[in-house]
């Protein structure tokens, strides 16, 4: 409970900053039922396109560049004669989806790598850096709220702790990484951090990731694009 007041209290910090006064009811139910999250709405999409063979084999590498656990499994991922196909979304505009014999595996936004859907984490949950968000945070981050800090930093949250971990690392801002929920096993959300680890425990605040792919949004929804 503490957990999610706390969560819930740096939310409207930052409406207070963003609007000078308190949040109203219908702002304040837009902050967590936002567009923050990428899929939060259905997801439309609209032409697709085979990809070509360069293409593909220049977007493996770039998978493989980007998260270095998805090479062992990479034949997996994408077959040597498999053929994506590129769907370009409406909603959210400017985001490719790339499929496999109709499934999603992949989504990219112009100014982000290819990063793995749910279910591919889901079958290859080790392959990307995960952090954990305690049972406070679950209910906003499901529902299309930003990511922040306080769901990462208290007990029930989980970060890189390289001086009790020697095989941990910090994680820098930019970086892609899953995130698992307090006493749960399957990776709940994917995206790309606003904020470094090193950050996330000097602040204690702010928003860590406001562009995720999480269970049961619009991008989860869509089993196969025929």
């Amino acid at each position: 409970m503490a957990s999610a007041l706390a969560y819930m209290s740096e939310s409207i910090r930052i409406s207070r900053s963003d609007t000078g006064d308190l949040p109203s009811n219908r702002l304040f139910q837009s902050l967590f039922l936002s567009l923050f999250a990428m899929f939060k709405k259905d997801v439309s999409h609209g032409a697709r396109s085979k990809v070509k063979s360069s293409v593909q084999r220049a977007i493996k590498q770039k998978l493989v560049e980007t998260y270095p656990g998805l090479a062992p499994y990479m034949d997996e991922i994408i077959p040597k004669k498999a053929s994506l196909e590129a769907v370009k979304l409406h909603i959210p505009d400017r985001v490719t989806l790339y499929t496999l014999d109709s499934r999603p595996i992949l989504f990219q936004s112009l100014d982000t790598p290819p990063i793995p859907h749910l279910r591919v984490l889901h079958a290859f949950p080790d392959a990307i850096p995960i952090v954990g968000i305690d049972r406070g945070a679950i209910r906003f981050v499901l529902s299309g709220a930003a990511l922040m800090a306080p769901g990462l930093i208290s007990a029930g949250g989980r970060l890189p702790d390289p001086a009790n971990n020697p095989g941990d690392r910090e994680l820098e801002a930019g970086e892609v990484v899953a995130v698992k929920a307090e006493g749960k096993e399957e990776i709940c959300m994917v995206g790309r951090l606003k904020m470094g680890t090193e950050e996330m425990k000097k602040k204690g605040k702010g928003v860590v990731m406001d562009e995720g792919h999480y269970l049961g949004d619009g991008l989860w929804k869509i089993e196969s694009v025929g």
